[in-house]
């Protein structure tokens, strides 16, 4: 059974890493740098939350807030759901379901390990796909000529 410990373990170390107290303008610029959709609100080396591309568009720009005089803390995420790094693929799978997120924290313990996508495990199950879907379906998603959905 693959666990949280499986996907950090082959995900590429990320830099997306910012402080609560930067611009929500240079969170931005930083989204773009490292091309993702999230990063993650550190204060030295506690974590703090995850500032994303939803809090951006939710936070800011519907509530009529500018970029440049908005710190990351006033619009972070504080309430995404924690795993733990020895916990299954399915008991992610659940959590994202359950609680409607793209992210889930995992902690080794106390301490931050990274963060798992809804990608990640996407990308996982696709891997999988032979252990997930029977030979016919893994053809047909598979086949370029032919749309399923």
């Amino acid at each position: 059974m693959r666990t949280v410990r499986d996907i950090l373990n082959s995900k590429t170390k990320s830099f997306n890493t910012i402080s609560p107290e930067e611009t929500v303008f240079n969170a931005l610029q930083m989204l773009n740098a490292v091309n993702l959709s999230y990063l993650v609100v550190m204060d030295g080396e506690e974590y703090k939350g995850i500032i994303s591309e939803r809090d951006y568009s939710r936070k800011v720009i519907l509530q009529g807030k500018h970029s440049n005089d908005t710190k990351v803390k006033e619009i972070m995420s504080v309430d995404v759901p924690m795993i733990d790094i020895n916990d299954s693929v399915e008991k992610c799978l659940h959590l994202i379901d359950d609680h409607k997120t793209r992210y889930l924290l995992a902690f080794d313990d106390d301490q931050f390990a990274g963060v798992i996508t809804i990608n990640d495990l996407l990308r996982l199950v696709m891997k999988a796909r032979t252990d997930v879907f029977d030979n016919a379906t893994v053809s047909r998603l598979l086949d370029n000529d032919e749309r399923i959905f």
